[in-house]
């Protein structure tokens, strides 16, 4: 395969298939991507895709599996960044980078933060501590253009006052911006944020980004970024890269990707094929962009209506018009018996439960080994409860003849195969494990405890 990634003078970061795996685990798979020179890239992505492992394997923490990563500073010179340790990466490569947790030497004062990290220059010009000690002139104007330098990055975050107060005692959006603010001085080429908007509010948010404009456009330094707050992300980015299971789903500006199925199927954790109603639907209602598309189409909001609901088909369950919030449709299905449905399709009464179809010679009758003609029993498992099966897939596979899910746990490599030709699936039965959850479910008997959301990382 030819990379996707090539020779760009305008690059200063080549990610050319970069791989990492831990055992049979694989965090990173065949990523290739572009960081601008002067440019602010952010890579999203729902949790665990595996945006903090790139930027380790980046960095020097980690060092990749497999793939190429390739920094090209201002001088034209050149460094393999897989190849360097972590401390020569930011000395050499001039790449810094801040953490998902604030990572100060909370003792020492806000000055002595921004010193620390001036610590090579300062301890080169005292002769490692000699020159120093005996006063040689050079040491002190090492220190005091130390010194100056700290001045200036506590005056663009606002922290002059607090120069002498512990680091520990600052607010917690002045942290973040102290520690940008750290990092800048080790003069970087490129600058890592993992999520620096974590934990902000609203007027943070808008701090943190002027903070990083002027950074990019006063100093030059691109900035790569990781970050949830899509108001951040779509403010002031030029690039975005998105991933899912550790492969790049879309790459592109922020308005192309904010508007890509693929990248708002990621976020409300269902399909290609289902999004695209889901995506008309939000069109209809106003929506235009990926967090609004989640907080209204929550994919487990209709699970619940449809829980409280088993009479309603799932096509009627899904707000068309007028409500911002998912939980606002479920307490307008709870209060009515019908619910809205999408533009262009009759008013009225609830759609009928589908009946399920007999597998034919057009859906690959005798490829799934163990498909049914019928649901044992008349009624059919919901598959729905296994991830990554939504209702349109659930769907598909009653269709070729799939109800329960014994027939899933039963799958052969051949059964998985027929499947994803008809799902147009890539390998995700095997990566979401839905042999594995179909067992659990089986010897649970169909009846689990509800699925957690959210939480943590």
């Amino acid at each position: 395969m030819v990379s996707e990634v090539h020779n760009n003078p305008a690059a200063i970061l080549r990610v050319e298939r970069l791989s990492m795996k831990f055992g049979g685990l694989i965090a990173i798979n065949d990523l290739n991507f572009e960081a601008k020179r002067g440019a602010i890239t952010a890579l999203i992505g729902p949790n665990g895709a595996g945006k903090t492992t790139v930027f380790n394997c980046i960095t020097g923490f980690y060092k990749p599996t497999e793939g190429m990563l390739t920094m090209t500073r201002q001088n034209g010179e050149e460094y393999l960044l897989e190849r360097m340790a972590d401390f020569v990466i930011t000395k050499k490569a001039k790449v810094a980078r801040t953490f998902q947790n604030i990572r100060l030497f909370s003792g020492l004062t806000v000055l002595e933060n921004l010193l620390v990290a001036q610590h090579n220059p300062l301890m080169l010009s005292s002769g490692f501590t000699v020159l120093g000690l005996l006063g040689f002139p050079t040491y002190k104007k090492a220190a005091a253009d130390a010194i100056e330098k700290a001045r200036f990055w506590l005056e663009k975050i606002n922290l002059v006052d607090r120069a002498d107060d512990p680091a520990g005692d600052l607010p917690y959006g002045a942290q973040r911006r102290l520690e940008i603010a750290r990092a800048m001085c080790t003069d970087p080429e490129l600058l890592c944020l993992d999520e620096p908007a974590a934990g902000l509010n609203a007027r943070e948010s808008a701090e943190l980004n002027k903070l990083l404009l002027d950074i990019r456009d006063e100093t030059g330094t691109s900035i790569l970024l990781i970050e949830h707050d899509m108001s951040v992300v779509m403010e002031i980015s030029d690039h975005v890269v998105v991933l899912e299971y550790g492969t790049k789903i879309s790459d592109g500006t922020p308005e192309s990707v904010k508007n890509d199925p693929k990248v708002i199927a990621a976020y409300l954790g269902v399909e290609d094929e289902e999004v695209v109603e889901l995506i008309e639907q939000a069109e209809a209602a106003g929506v235009d962009d990926i967090t609004a598309a989640v907080d209204l189409l929550s994919t487990e909001a209709l699970h619940e209506i449809e829980e409280a609901h088993p009479e309603m088909a799932p096509t009627a369950l899904i707000p068309a018009t007028g409500t911002p919030k998912a939980k606002r449709a479920r307490t307008a299905v709870a209060g009515a018996p019908a619910a809205k449905t999408a533009p262009g399709k009759s008013r009225g009464a609830p759609t009928p439960a589908r009946t399920p179809v007999k597998p034919t010679g057009a859906t690959k009758a005798g490829v799934i080994s163990n498909a049914l003609p019928e649901p044992r029993g008349g009624k059919a498992d919901k598959l729905i409860l296994i991830q990554g099966i939504g209702p349109v897939n659930e769907r598909k596979l009653n269709e070729h003849g799939i109800f329960h899910f014994d027939q899933i746990a039963a799958w052969k490599k051949a059964d998985i195969i027929a499947a994803e030709i008809y799902l147009d699936f890539d390998g995700r039965i095997a990566r979401e494990d839905w042999i594995g959850q179909a067992k659990r479910l089986a010897r649970e008997g169909r009846t689990p405890a509800p699925r957690k959301t959210g939480g943590a990382k």
